[in-house]
């Protein structure tokens, strides 16, 4: 039993040899700074000099955003290239129906596969079909893409849009800096190249264009609602395209060019519920009318049969 005890105790004395050992050597391997680090803990902790707040803006992005030009026309002789490698102008997508233009870039690691993705969400749920009541051109703002990228883009939404005609109402060009440059400056749109990402800043937003090529709304961010959608198509249209309930809610939607979104306007339905109210007392008026000349000439005709039966 004190054998057992007094080897308990060696051993309870080694391990405490060995743990002052340990600390000495992480001392001795950390020198002077661990006994700085060390000593902070006796005073107040160093606070690192701040850095840029959270809302500063990146300088590049003061490069990028949209200079809305509703009104402006775009220059419809600018020359591209189509996704078959075939030279185009612009203006062979313009004349009989409004234009949806979406200017991005097929190597897009996000932002530009979201607007597509955003467009063609909408247009599914649309009643008019892309080729038949609008077109659809897309345009590459990298001058050094290929016509070979922008038929893998349209590919790829063609597998998605499955309605008859679709390929001939959705274009996908490509072009060169002068001829993007002249496209973008039109619309207002601004964008930049990041050099140390390799990529490009620009912002996300649909442009919807008459048929002559003047821009009539821009629709803003990467969803775009089928009602926003279809009330900027028929403006555009110019009256020759939508329903005559689609010329009534533009009443009663207006467009707000800061948000890119048409919005419920009280004015619009109280103007509206005034315009339905007269009519329906129009031809209750007309209706009544017609009745009280029938129940008039029947009660003639009646005096008359009776007088020749006397």
């Amino acid at each position: 039993m004190t054998n057992g005890l007094l080897l308990i105790v060696r051993r309870g004395r080694q391990m405490r040899a060995t743990v002052v050992a340990a600390s000495m050597t992480l001392a001795v391997l950390a020198g002077p700074a661990a006994g700085r680090a060390w000593a902070q803990f006796t005073g107040p902790l160093s606070v690192p000099p701040p850095g840029t707040v959270a809302s500063a803006r990146i300088p590049i992005l003061k490069d990028v955003g949209i200079d809305q030009k509703i009104g402006a026309t775009v220059p419809l002789s600018l020359p591209f290239t189509d996704e078959s490698g075939r030279d185009v102008t612009l203006g062979q997508y313009f004349g009989k129906r409004p234009v949806v233009l979406a200017l991005v870039y097929y190597q897009c690691p996000m932002l530009c596969t979201e607007v597509l993705n955003g467009l063609t969400a909408s247009m599914e749920t649309l009643t008019f079909d892309a080729g038949k009541d609008f077109d659809v051109v897309v345009v590459s703002f990298d001058p050094t893409e290929t016509p070979a990228l922008a038929a893998a883009k349209k590919q790829t939404y063609m597998d998605r849009y499955r309605r008859p005609g679709a390929a001939a109402g959705m274009h996908f060009l490509t072009g060169r800096p002068d001829a993007i440059h002249a496209l973008t400056s039109a619309v207002g749109f601004r964008y930049a190249y990041d050099q140390q990402l390799g990529q490009f800043a620009h912002p996300a937003v649909i442009t919807i264009l008459t048929p002559t090529g003047q821009v009539s709304r821009y629709l803003l961010g990467i969803e775009y609602a089928p009602r926003d959608v279809r009330l900027a198509l028929v403006e555009a249209g110019e009256g020759k395209l939508g329903t005559v309930v689609d010329q009534a809610l533009l009443y009663c939607y207006h467009y707000d060019p800061t948000t890119g979104k048409y919005g419920l306007v009280i004015f619009g339905l109280v103007r509206l519920g005034g315009v339905l109210t007269v009519g329906a007392l129009g031809t209750f008026i007309v209706l009544a009318l017609r009745r009280e000349r029938r129940q008039a000439a029947a009660a003639g005709a009646g005096r008359s049969s009776s007088t020749g039966v006397r």
